[in-house]
């Protein structure tokens, strides 16, 4: 990668972490390593966390799982985006919540979000997905923003699937990069539209491919840090070089 992305060290210092969200340092770390071993360190980059809030999910809000991802993403957002905080997107049949979390205040964030919520709906990605990238327009700062990570969380497939294919070409010319994940059992055919959505043909459907998926088990607090991280952020560089060839990202 070119000088514009790398060489600077992070966007915010283990100090920083240290003094703001010191329960985040061991994740902190975690995700330098990643960042490093993926070629990253010193990388800019936006990122966003969007969150199922379907009725099945509910097992996964109880046990914490939604909120140890989102620490765990702060972790990884301090290293690429020096304001410490992640916008966040809630969805479910409609979009729930357009929010944020943050270092300085993440303990029980999650929880305290959904208490504000309503009823726990279905799965309509691409909604999900107009929020996210209205979002990244509306806070592009005349074209200089930076790319941006989307990690996009969901235990099962969309009410939609030719929307949210829709949506993933149309994302696809702009420096979006989506990075699934899915909670729930890995053989699940729930599973199979994302596979299908990961595997989009370039340059038929999409100028670049702008999306990955993987699993994070039945229990996603079962799975370590590390291998959360690396999984993360394994597809990105493939993307940001494409996206560069493509003239998508600066």
């Amino acid at each position: 990668m070119d000088s514009t992305t790398t060489g600077r060290g992070s966007a915010i210092s283990l100090r920083k972490v240290a003094e703001s969200a010191p329960a985040l340092v061991g994740l902190y770390e975690s995700a330098g390593i990643s960042l490093r071993k993926h070629g990253l360190e010193g990388a800019r980059a936006a990122v966003y966390l969007v969150v199922d809030y379907s009725g099945s999910m509910r097992p996964y809000y109880r046990d914490g799982s939604v909120q140890a991802l989102a620490d765990r993403v702060l972790g990884l957002c301090a290293h690429l985006d020096d304001d410490g905080t992640v916008p966040t997107v809630f969805f479910s049949t409609e979009v729930d919540a357009v929010t944020e979390i943050a270092l300085v205040d993440h303990r029980g964030r999650i929880d305290a979000i959904v208490a504000g919520l309503g009823h726990m709906g279905k799965t309509s990605y691409h909604l999900a997905m107009d929020a996210v990238i209205d979002h990244y327009v509306d806070h592009a700062d005349g074209g200089s923003a930076p790319p941006a990570l989307v990690i996009f969380q969901t235990d099962g497939g969309p009410v939609s699937r030719l929307a949210a294919e829709r949506h993933l070409c149309k994302a696809a010319r702009l420096p979006l990069f989506w990075q699934f994940i899915g909670f729930g059992d890995p053989t699940s055919k729930q599973f199979d539209y994302l596979r299908k959505l990961d595997e989009l043909a370039v340059p038929a459907k999409r100028p670049v491919d702008n999306a990955g998926f993987f699993h994070a088990g039945n229990d996603p607090l079962a799975l370590p840090d590390d291998q959360l991280y690396d999984r993360l952020v394994g597809e990105f560089p493939a993307w940001l070089a494409a996206a560069r060839a493509a003239g998508i990202v600066a």
